[in-house]
């Protein structure tokens, strides 16, 4: 695999320290955190990165005007959240979801999932009915 620059986007420390973690361990390269909205937007202006991990509810703010200018410059994100796909607005229900907590194992299939979209010409969004939330897995370190 390729290794690709990821943006977490957690308002959780301890969270993020072990999504980051998990990065490592799956070979990703991690661009940088952000922990607040103000901060999230600017690096998915900004940031040199290939992929995003998007935490849907940032102290009580909604992370989609994120995802919407990641998918403005063609950067694919994944969304976590502890509501699963009920918690993502209907504009991003093609887009990966992670339910809180998930996998190692999880997140890793939804990253690939996420770089290897295929994009659809109307919101720029990816093309994949399939990408809901992913089931527990027993077997690997979980988030």
């Amino acid at each position: 695999m390729a290794v690709h620059r990821v943006l977490i986007v957690e308002d959780e420390p301890m969270i993020a320290m072990m999504v980051e973690d998990f990065l490592e361990d799956l070979g990703w390269d991690i661009a940088g955190w952000a922990g607040g909205t103000k901060q999230a937007l600017a690096m998915a202006r900004d940031a040199d990165i290939d992929v995003a991990l998007l935490d849907v509810n940032l102290s009580g703010e909604d992370t989609f005007a994120v995802a919407d200018i990641l998918s403005e410059r063609g950067i694919p994100f994944v969304f976590a959240t502890g509501y699963g796909a009920d918690g993502v607005a209907d504009r991003f229900r093609s887009v990966p979801t992670l339910t809180k907590p998930f996998q190692r194992d999880e997140l890793d299939h939804a990253l690939h999932q996420a770089t290897a979209g295929v994009r659809n010409s109307f919101g720029d969004q990816f093309a994949d009915p399939t990408s809901q939330a992913w089931p527990s897995k027993a077997n690997s370190a979980g988030c």
